[in-house]
């Protein structure tokens, strides 16, 4: 399953409905439908639909998730609406709409068409991508046998969810050659959701930056910059004299700087405050120094949609309602999608300071879009590199060298770095439940609820589906009671609640009718059934979900699959007292390390930001 899939978000603020969601609403009652359906006739009415057309019954919930309570309706009305579930496939949809339609489902039918284009433009948001080509998506709508792709991009625009986008060319040397052909304007394509985040995001980070004033005069500024480092020096001058900043640094480095900048602000009478990932993030960093730190999550007030979309959180803080703050200082700010990277900026009020914080060449976030590499890219906004501290301790001397493009034997007298070989992908498993299990309590006495396993994908035999499923046959087996969770079992949030954010770990204590009892690190909640779906075993999380948070122990489970030097070094840097690799990618984890970058991705924010 893809990242970007697990962490879909619906987001907006209650007051600015122009705000991008994240899972489009269900569409509005068709009065030919009759009286809308509740949830559980709806989901009953799917179940049947897919019983007569030969769909698996397990794909019931999810549609119903995505389309709403009236999807059996409309996926009779349109068959290949079925494409906008995550998982479904052109293939499935074209025998789902034969078993619909009969011989009325023709390959030339508009509605096909116009599902495809979207499909195919989700498809590449999945990989990151917030546009493609238009002359990308038109092949890509030959090769499944779209007579007319030209008319089902018209038709997909029309419904207003595709958004067609010209892009200037970039001019080089050669392009200023007398006899040189000026560039053509790129046409292309993109999901609105994104597309309108996006130039959200921008829009944002341009206010931000106009309506910025010092918040500190120059002689409290001098005064706080006296002793400090010149790189610390430089981080706290840009967070007090402009709208926006990007600070770069390693992990440790940058949350001692962020306290230290926050601290210092609030000591002279500026309302800051440090946003972590997630809750427990925010703990572990006010642990270390005593600070006000929260989730970003929490900060912009996260409920319940009152309009009832499928799987939509929103938030209160918006332009209507922005933050009472004057700084504000996120962590691991390049895990911030464009959708989530909207809906903060514009929680911000004019004149309000926002440092963004990230590794240097961090992963890229879970959904759509890159807006710290691309507001960096932009060169609109100051950017400081803190210097990195020496290395001192096992892990982050490898961790550093990884970054650094090498992956090295590192000397750990107390076990602090512990390799373990395995010799594919059974006994990668194998290993990471003797880890969990009883290696790393035993021997080094950390609990088992202070070890987190990471590893780069959910799917394949060693993936965080395969890994959850064995150590949950060790430490708490049983038969799913509650929706395949039991009480015992650890979860991670998937997709935001409002409870908490996505990568949240918390554990099953009871369920039933009302819902799931869950005990996250702000205390007991209760979860819907209908938001039950939003999370998934947590013993094992993927190295996107974990990141932000660091753990006493990691097992980062390494295999060949989606491997990349980004991804490599933020695993290795959640550990806080030991870190187990299970190698089982055998020469590939030395070559992602030393090649293998973050995949590219195809986004708008870096031009958008200077137009």
């Amino acid at each position: 399953m893809h990242a970007a899939e697990e962490a879909a978000r619906a987001v907006r603020p209650t007051q600015a409905p122009a705000q991008p969601q994240a899972q489009p609403p269900a569409a509005p009652p068709d009065p030919r439908e009759g009286p809308p359906e509740g949830p559980h006739e709806g989901l009953r009415a799917l179940t049947d639909l897919f019983a007569e057309t030969g769909v698996p019954a397990p794909l019931a919930a999810r549609t119903a998730a995505r389309l709403g309570p009236g999807a059996a309706g409309r996926l009779r009305d349109d068959p290949w609406r079925l494409l906008r579930v995550p998982g479904v496939g052109p293939r499935q949809a074209d025998h789902f709409a034969r078993a619909v339609l009969g011989p009325d489902a023709r390959p030339d039918d508009p509605r096909r068409g116009r599902a495809l284009v979207l499909h195919l433009l989700t498809e590449a948001a999945r990989a990151g991508h917030t546009v493609t080509p238009a002359a990308d998506v038109v092949s890509a709508l030959e090769r499944v046998q779209v007579a007319d792709p030209r008319r089902a991009v018209e038709a997909a625009l029309d419904e207003a969810e595709v958004l067609a986008l010209t892009e200037e060319p970039e001019f080089d040397e050669e392009a200023f050659e007398e006899d040189a052909e000026p560039p053509e304007p790129e046409e292309t394509l993109g999901p609105a959701r994104w597309a309108l985040a996006e130039e959200a995001a921008a829009e944002g980070f341009r206010r931000l930056t106009l309506t910025a004033e010092p918040l500190l005069d120059d002689a409290t500024v001098k005064g706080l910059r006296d002793g400090l480092p010149e790189d610390r020096s430089l981080a706290l001058t840009a967070a007090l004299r402009t709208g926006v900043s990007v600070l770069r640094g390693t992990p440790r480095d940058l949350a001692r700087t962020a306290l230290d900048v926050a601290a210092a602000a609030a000591g002279a009478g500026v309302r800051a405050a440090v946003a972590a990932p997630t809750d427990r993030a925010a703990t572990v960093l006010a642990a270390a120094d005593g600070a006000a730190v929260t989730s970003l999550h929490r900060l912009l007030e996260p409920h319940d949609d009152p309009s009832g979309a499928p799987g939509a959180v929103v938030y209160g803080r918006g332009e209507q309602r922005p933050l009472d703050l004057d700084l504000v200082i996120v962590t691991d700010a390049s895990a911030l999608d464009v959708e989530l990277c909207a809906v903060l900026v514009e929680a911000c009020p004019d004149g309000a300071h926002l440092v963004l914080c990230a590794e240097p060449d961090a992963p890229p976030p879970a959904g759509p879009g890159r807006p710290l590499d691309d507001l960096e890219a932009s060169e609109t906004v100051p950017v400081v590199t803190l210097d990195a501290a020496p290395q001192s301790d096992p892990i982050g001397t490898l961790t550093e060298a990884v970054r650094g493009g090498d992956l090295v034997a590192v000397d750990a007298p107390g076990r602090e770095v512990v390799i373990v070989p395995a010799d594919g992908h059974e006994e990668a498993v194998h290993r990471t439940v003797q880890l969990v299990t009883d290696s790393i309590p035993r021997a080094l006495g950390i609990p088992i609820d202070d070890v987190q396993v990471v590893t780069p994908t959910t799917g394949g035999d060693a993936g965080a589906t395969a890994l959850n499923t064995a150590i949950k046959a060790r430490l708490n087996p049983g038969p799913g009671r509650f929706g395949g969770l039991d009480p015992g079992d650890r979860v991670v949030v998937a997709a935001p609640l409002p409870h908490a954010a996505v990568g949240e770990t918390g554990t099953v204590t009871g369920g039933g009718a009302h819902g799931l009892d869950v005990e996250f690190p702000t205390g007991p909640t209760v979860i819907s059934p209908a938001d039950a779906s939003r999370l998934r075993h947590g013993w094992a999380i993927t190295i996107d979900q974990a990141r932000g948070t660091p753990r006493p122990a990691i097992v980062a489970v390494m295999t060949p699959d989606g491997l990349s030097r980004p991804l490599v070094t933020t695993a290795f840097g959640l550990a806080h007292r030991h870190l187990s690799v299970v190698q089982g990618a055998g020469p590939n984890l030395a070559k992602a390390v030393r090649d293998t970058p973050a995949p590219p991705r195809r986004t708008r924010l870096a031009r958008l930001m200077t137009q």
